[in-house]
C-alpha cells in the first residue's frame, strides 16, 4: 500500500523532469502501481481511511510523484458522497480547451507540495485529452470544471511543472477579476 512517505517533496529534481511514453502492453510493475495509486486516491477522501493511515486528501497522483517517469497518472474523483470515478491515462494529451479559465478560490494543493502556498492558478474550465488506458486502448475523456482542472495538474506533472510555478511570484492573486472562481 502507497503512504505519504512514497510521494516525492516538491524540493525532489525528479519531479522536474520530463515523464517519457509508455509502451504496450504495460508491466505488471506498472499495472500494479496504478491499482496502488488508485487505492491511496480513494482512502485519501475517505475520512476515516485518511486518518486510519495518516493521508492528506488528494485526487490525483502521476507516476512522477512516485519517482517512476513514465506519462501516466491516476485521478479519483468522489463525484457524489463516497461514490469515485476512476481516471487512469496513459501517454495523454490535452487535445482542446475552452477559452474560459478559471481557477480554485481555496487554492490548488498537491500531494507533494506540503505547505500552505497562496494565489491563483489559471486553469481552462473545460478540456479533451486523448490517450491510452491499462489495456493501450485509445481513450477521450472530456473533463469540466474541478476535474478539468485535476487533468491540467496532472498534466503538468509529466512536464516537470509544479502548479507553483503557475502563480505570478509578484501578485499570487493577479487575474483574480478576470476569471471565474470555483
Amino acid at each position: 500500500m502507497l503512504l505519504m512517505k512514497d510521494i516525492l517533496d516538491e524540493k525532489d529534481k525528479i519531479l522536474r523532469k520530463k515523464s517519457q511514453e509508455v509502451t504496450f502492453p504495460l508491466s505488471l510493475e506498472d499495472k500494479k502501481t496504478v491499482e496502488d495509486m488508485i487505492e491511496f486516491l480513494t482512502n485519501s477522501q475517505i475520512e476515516e481511511k485518511a486518518l486510519e493511515y495518516n493521508l492528506r486528501p488528494g485526487m490525483g497522483l502521476a507516476a512522477v510523484q512516485l519517482g517512476i517517469l513514465k506519462r501516466y497518472f491516476v485521478i479519483v474523483h468522489e463525484y457524489d458522497e463516497g461514490k469515485f470515478d476512476n481516471y487512469v491515462i496513459f501517454n495523454p494529451k490535452l487535445i482542446s480547451n475552452s477559452e474560459e479559465i478559471i481557477y480554485v478560490g481555496e487554492g490548488e494543493g498537491c500531494l507533494s507540495v506540503n505547505r500552505e502556498v497562496c494565489g491563483i492558478v489559471p486553469r481552462y474550465a473545460r478540456v479533451t485529452v486523448e490517450g491510452y488506458d491499462i489495456d493501450g486502448n485509445k481513450i477521450r475523456i472530456r473533463a469540466r470544471e474541478e476535474l478539468a482542472i485535476a487533468f491540467q495538474h496532472e498534466l503538468d506533472h509529466l512536464e516537470g511543472i509544479l502548479f507553483t510555478d503557475k502563480i505570478d511570484k509578484k501578485d499570487p492573486f493577479k487575474g483574480k477579476d478576470l476569471y471565474r472562481e470555483i
